[in-house]
């Protein structure tokens, strides 16, 4: 019926077994998989404490940045927070705001246009600040690779100080501090922070330092979670136990936009989970951005106002809705742009003028789920092209992009993720280096996505206690999958498409003595081949409709 490789984990030892007896006997085998082999480790991780110092002076700069910081406030000198357009950038940037704003500092976000200024420091917005009597600077989410802007606030006697979480280049940038835990030398244990929370350190770190009672960290934690899970930074160590944390404070939230954003999505706040942050919220938020000005997203997380929230959540949902649409319409002209050209390379690159630079990212996303290939798609305009990359564990594209800079303007990202700025000239030499790179690596091996299931289980196994009990994972998602089944031979009962251009299949399934409820989402174009009897791989989980709350299967994969 399909391609992918489903890896389904061996069983627990019987020493493990042993040692995790305190624990439901499905409980333990997940444990085990997420290498959790004794009662003690397995305790940390349900409790989601780090098991490691989070001291945010060991982060080289810190106590540089703490200290400059300080001096700005004291001298009343105007200090901007330069963010970037998602959700990562724009919750790390509300965050140093509203610490440094208790804190009785002077300060204004500036987070630049995607279309006017692209991602990043730029020297025109340095300029500009510089003009408006700023002193300090201090950027989230961005600048690690922004080497010749900060040579250009340096000459222009403004003080710049770089948090970041992307990848740091050869060269670091020269400022008067940098907080990136992945600098060569920085002992921080935690790598795989969030731009917001290593701007959540900082804010622990002016905390620790002004001794204030002004302070409360745990009100921004919900800031936290939003641009951790939304950022796709591992659930894991101390991003897990921020997130869980973060999501305690958003099922109460005292945060006006916030409680605007969940009522116009129709979600209940006092049940949300990350899920509904990487489906639900994120989305809205990065709408803004991706069309227009992700002020907006800003404005809306730091009001108070009531109107001005419902306003802001409004324009948010509406925004999100013609993202949908365009997102769509790039996906299929990206998609045809491919077939046409090299339907078989192990690279798929697609650029037109007429793609919305904000959305390509998106698109590329899409085409990679379905290619199981690295994706490129971009916006080309006079002089250059606009690019945003996607790709496969079997690739890491930042690190193929350093082996091009020579004919890029600008580019940074992840191993999975990344964006780049090419003069058009160099466009076709890029394209051919790209592919040969990915050519190179990707030849000898079985391109097919592969599927992680913790076990397979019979339906009598799926109990209340057992979902009860998995609830002890969360928060899941990136890094912290949640737990997932095989379960063989079931029956299909009923199956239908649901949704817009039927999507996704909604099914009954029964072993013949239990039945459930599935929901299998994009998986609806397999049911013309669907057979009567299946294997399926699923998450087991709570949903609610109409008031009432049931046990349904989420459908991974059908076979």
């Amino acid at each position: 019926m399909n391609s992918k490789r489903w890896l389904i984990s061996p069983l627990l030892t019987p020493q493990a077994d042993e040692r995790l007896s305190a624990f439901h006997p499905v409980l333990r085998q997940v444990l085990f998989n997420r290498g959790y082999s004794t009662d003690a480790e397995a305790r940390a991780y349900l409790s989601a404490k780090a098991n490691y110092s989070t001291d945010p002076f060991q982060l080289t700069g810190m106590e540089v940045a703490v200290r400059r910081i300080r001096s700005a406030i004291e001298g009343e000198e105007k200090i901007a927070i330069y963010g970037d357009y998602d959700v990562d950038g724009v919750t790390s940037t509300t965050l140093l705001v509203e610490i440094i704003r208790k804190l009785g500092g002077i300060v204004q976000e500036y987070i630049p246009n995607r279309f006017d200024e692209g991602y990043g420091l730029n020297s025109e917005a340095l300029d500009m600040l510089i003009s408006a009597d700023v002193g300090l600077v201090i950027t989230v989410d961005c600048g690690i690779r922004s080497n010749a802007e900060a040579e250009h606030a340096s000459e222009r006697g403004l003080d710049l100080i770089i948090t970041d979480h992307h990848q740091p280049g050869e060269m670091l940038p020269e400022a008067l501090a940098i907080i990136n835990p992945k600098q060569i030398g920085d002992t921080y244990l935690n790598k795989e922070l969030a731009g917001v929370g290593i701007a959540y350190k900082l804010a622990e770190g002016l905390a620790h330092d002004f001794s204030s009672s002004a302070l409360d960290l745990d009100a921004v934690l919900d800031l936290v979670a939003l641009g951790t899970v939304a950022d796709l930074a591992p659930l894991t160590g101390e991003n897990r136990l921020l997130v869980r944390r973060g999501l305690a404070n958003m099922r109460q939230t005292a945060r006006q936009g916030l409680f605007s954003l969940a009522a116009v999505a129709e979600l209940n706040l006092e049940k949300v989970n990350a899920t509904n942050i990487g489906f639900v919220l994120g989305p809205r938020l990065n709408a803004a951005g991706r069309l227009d000005s992700a002020l907006a997203a800003y404005e809306l997380l730091l009001t108070t106002d009531v109107k001005k929230a419902g306003e802001l959540a409004q324009q948010l949902e509406l925004q999100n809705r013609e993202r949908q649409a365009l997102t769509q319409r790039i996906q299929q002209q990206a998609e045809a742009i491919i077939l046409s050209e090299e339907p078989g390379s192990y690279l798929s690159f697609a650029v037109h003028p007429d793609f919305q630079s904000g959305i390509v990212g998106l698109a590329a996303a899409r085409l990679v789920d379905i290619y199981y290939r690295p994706v490129i798609v971009g916006q080309e305009f006079e002089a250059t092209t606009r690019c945003s990359c996607r790709s496969i564990p079997e690739f890491h594209i930042t690190n193929a992009l350093d082996q091009c800079s020579d004919l890029l303007l600008r580019y940074g990202g992840h191993a999975a993720a990344a964006g780049f700025t090419v003069r058009n000239e160099n466009l076709e030499a890029l394209k051919d280096r790209l592919k040969n790179l990915a050519a190179e690596e990707l030849k000898f091996q079985d391109l097919r996505p592969t599927l992680s299931a913790d076990g397979t289980l019979s339906f009598s196994d799926l109990t209340p206690n057992l979902l009860k009990q998995l609830e002890y994972l969360q928060p899941t998602g990136y890094g912290n999958p949640d737990a997932v089944f095989v379960s063989r031979g079931v029956q299909v009962k009923s199956a239908r498409t649901v949704g817009a251009d039927g999507r996704h299949l909604k099914l009954t399934l029964s072993d013949s003595r239990v039945a459930f409820d599935a929901i299998a989402f994009r998986l609806g174009h397999l049911l013309p081949s669907l057979s009567d009897r299946v294997d399926i791989m699923y998450s087991f989980e709570k949903n609610e409709y109409n008031g009432r709350e049931y046990m349904q299967l989420n459908i991974r994969d059908i076979q």
